[in-house]
């Protein structure tokens, strides 16, 4: 005779109330790896009254998602792991992720930590007095030097390459240089949305800010070169006709270029103030 697993009534209460919130527009699906009680509790008062966040046993969740009416839900499952939590809001899943993306911490490197992304430390003074730091810094491939009785980093070094393992002596060097390398908070995995599942919903702003930036300015110089003209392109295709028609001129008459006057440095006075560059950050960033 089979024996019939008992499931206690607080366990119902659970599943029953997370059925209730499958209702919601979306369900996103975070990791809190790595997140400390305070932040996490912190992040959950910034989302008050956009998204109600949960945490409960994988075996609840994962029944509450499989019997949901939607077949889509299931399609959740397998990217539920240990150390995560749910978000219901009536929301965009783009836009709470979005939210989270503004709501990480610093946070410090750990030993045996793999980093996602270049990590550099930067030449400049530390707070670290002359001694035994010295040679822990040579040590991990710094150039350290002292200067004004502190020790200082001689030149800009890679100190740790993306997808490498953080070693001891190098989270200790980070620590003493009050380097903290890594951000921390809920992290988007996956979010059924409008009946839908997306996978990979995590928004970089300030990647993406970056590639907006460095596809304007390719952008810029590829419609100067095609003299498409607009009010960013004149000024430039302007002074590209301007230089054209001094040469062409030059060529016709057989005026001689002429010789370069070199004059004291100390009494060369600036002649022409440079054009104001765009203010790219500031009109990209007003997209976020």
């Amino acid at each position: 005779m089979a024996i019939k697993a008992q499931v206690s009534d607080k366990k119902k209460e659970i599943v029953k109330e997370l059925a209730g919130l499958l209702s919601k527009k979306t369900v996103l699906v975070c990791s809190i790896k790595n997140l400390k009680s305070s932040q996490f509790q912190e992040i959950k008062k910034k989302l008050r009254g956009r998204g109600i966040v949960r945490v409960a046993k994988k075996s609840l969740i994962d029944f509450a998602l499989e019997h949901a009416k939607n077949e889509e839900f299931k399609k959740l499952v397998p990217h539920i792991s240990s150390d995560y939590a749910l978000i219901f809001s009536d929301e965009d899943a783009f836009a709470l992720s979005g939210i989270l993306a503004d709501n990480k911490s610093p946070a410090k490197a750990r030993e045996g930590q793999i980093a996602e992304e270049e990590i550099w430390v930067r030449a400049g003074p530390t707070s670290l007095a002359p001694g035994p730091d010295i040679s822990a810094l040579s040590a991990v491939g710094l150039q350290p030097k002292v200067e004004g009785g502190k020790i200082a980093i001689a030149k800009d070094t890679l100190f740790v390459k993306p997808g490498e393992a953080i070693s001891s002596e190098k989270v200790s060097i980070l620590a003493k240089l009050d380097i903290t390398p890594f951000e921390i908070g809920l992290e988007p995995i996956a979010a059924f949305s409008d009946g839908k599942v997306y996978v990979g919903i995590k928004i970089d702003k300030k990647g993406t800010l970056e590639i907006l930036l460095n596809d304007y300015s390719r952008s810029l110089a590829f419609g100067v070169s095609l003299n498409f003209i607009t009010k960013e392109t004149l000024p430039f295709i302007l002074g590209k006709a301007s230089a054209h028609e001094i040469t062409i001129r030059r060529i016709v008459t057989g005026e001689p270029a002429p010789e370069a006057v070199v004059e004291d440095p100390t009494q060369v006075q600036e002649e022409t103030k440079e054009e104001e560059p765009i203010d790219l950050a500031g009109g990209m960033a007003s997209l976020f």
